[in-house]
């Protein structure tokens, strides 16, 4: 969700402005994924890069993210959506940790939408703290596969992602799902976040729709299979 601080510059807002606004997009394409039959949304909130971003700013996301929480948990739980946040969440307050772990509680058996906040996350980090697991639970093992792996990582619950989106106009993935996006198609575009709405959700998926996934496999494949 990138662009949030440069919508409200060009509009000679403070950027909190954006994050407030950014949220308003999280809700609207929430609202379209649901209406278009995807299964499972995730997005990148908080990367562990972000922390070196002003302590005001810091702090105002913090607290953006506590309100976010108030206001929005009943209504996903009502709409059937399940709530899950990835990261190494141990660095928030103890409020946040115990508001996150109550909105998961919630709508864990909801199965409209699985709606995943990855906060305080990052590709290298989900990647390590998965081998730490690994590791740990079969002690003295040297040898392994990726699917010994699979099962630690954040999103073991979710399949790996089909589309990855970018707004903004940057053209990288960030240290994000670096392991679950080895065949995701990628879109980027210079919409900043707030302005992020259903035509544009509907233009990456006609984009997506336009691509040849082939997993290894040639073309010919593809059209014998």
């Amino acid at each position: 969700m990138d662009g949030n601080g440069r919508w409200a510059t060009s509009r000679m807002l403070p950027r909190v402005a954006g994050h407030i606004k950014g949220v308003d997009a999280v809700r609207r394409m929430v609202e379209a994924c649901v209406r278009r039959g995807v299964e499972f949304l995730t997005i990148f909130a908080f990367s562990s890069e972000n922390w070196r971003r002003p302590a005001e700013e810091v702090s105002l996301l913090m607290s953006l993210f506590v309100t976010s929480l108030e206001r929005e948990v009943a209504k996903l739980h009502a709409n059937g959506i399940r709530f899950r946040v990835v990261g190494d969440i141990s660095r928030f307050d103890q409020k946040l940790q115990q508001m996150i772990a109550h909105a998961e509680r919630k709508t864990a058996s909801n199965e409209r939408l699985t709606l995943t906040i990855c906060a305080n996350y990052g590709g290298r980090w989900d990647i390590m703290q998965a081998i730490n697991k690994m590791a740990e639970l079969n002690p003295g093992k040297i040898d392994f596969s990726e699917s010994d792996l699979a099962p630690h990582l954040s999103l073991a619950y979710a399949p790996e992602p089909d589309l990855f989106i970018r707004t903004g106009g940057e053209q990288r993935i960030s240290n994000f799902l670096l392991w679950q996006l080895a065949y995701t198609e990628l879109y980027f575009t210079e919409t900043h976040w707030p302005d992020f709405d259903a035509p544009a959700l509907d233009a990456a998926i006609a984009s997506y729709r336009q691509r040849e996934r082939r997993f290894g496999r040639t073309s010919d494949q593809l059209v014998a299979k």
